[in-house]
């Protein structure tokens, strides 16, 4: 692997609350072209370390390069330019928007928006709500949505921008089995059709070991297991972390 091939790279990223140390010194890399899986036992340090790749909480040490330039303490706009979107736990949409403005939003934060025509936006906005089976919904308001079809407005959102890395944090909650089997196909398409990298926050561990080429593992903030699925399943760190967690893996 050369530094080309690495989008996103942390280094030695801590984070202190007053007495409360959430992450510590954690190692991250992020390949072009790969989906990585960011999991823990609750309280792990998921949130705190998806929050400090995406710029919403400054590292207290640490350093955080995003396609080769230091992006250590930039705001999460800066660090959008950069080519990194990332989706909310709760929802990244506008609710008394409808489906197709709030995608058109999302494409307005890409990087080459500026350059492209009305007519090509107009075709990249419903490439975006088409890939996430939106195209029944286009005009519905968001908030009249289901549950499930907000998770996969905010996603497409996202891709709106054309980025080059999509941080997804729990994507997949709240979705019934055949939203998160189509979901997997989009996250292979966004990786073959589109070259981009994926990082996934989730706590479905079945859908993390099928789609996730490697797989990061937090737990009290540190990363205690770093490889392909098979190798994070047949770890015994991993494993006692967690014992007595409901996720089985």
């Amino acid at each position: 692997m050369t530094d080309g091939d690495i989008l996103l790279s942390g280094r030695n990223l801590s984070k202190q609350f007053k007495g409360l140390r959430a992450v510590a010194g954690v190692d991250i890399d992020i390949r072009r072209g790969e989906i990585v899986g960011l999991i823990g036992p609750n309280g792990a340090g998921k949130s705190t370390m998806f929050n400090l790749l995406s710029g919403f909480l400054p590292p207290t040490t640490g350093q955080l390069f995003i396609a080769g330039a230091n992006m250590t303490g930039a705001t999460p706009e800066r660090i959008s330019q950069q080519g990194l979107v990332r989706t909310f736990q709760h929802g990244s949409y506008l609710p008394s928007m409808t489906v197709r403005d709030n995608v058109l939003i999302g494409s307005l934060g890409g990087m080459r928006n500026a350059r492209v025509s009305r007519a090509e936006q107009n075709k990249g906005i419903d490439e975006a709500i088409a890939l996430f089976g939106l195209s029944n919904h286009w005009n519905n308001v968001a908030k009249n949505l289901s549950h499930g079809l907000q998770r996969l407005l905010s996603m497409a959102i996202a891709f709106a921008a054309r980025p080059s890395l999509i941080c997804l944090d729990e994507p997949l909650t709240g979705l019934n089995q055949t939203e998160v089997t189509g979901t997997l196909q989009v996250y292979r398409r966004l990786k073959t059709d589109y070259g981009m990298s994926i990082l996934l926050v989730e706590h479905n561990m079945r859908a993390v070991m099928n789609i996730c080429d490697r797989i990061y593992v937090l737990h009290h903030g540190e990363i205690i297991c770093t490889g392909t699925p098979d190798e994070v399943k047949n770890s015994d760190a991993v494993l006692k972390a967690y014992l007595g967690e409901a996720h089985g893996i």
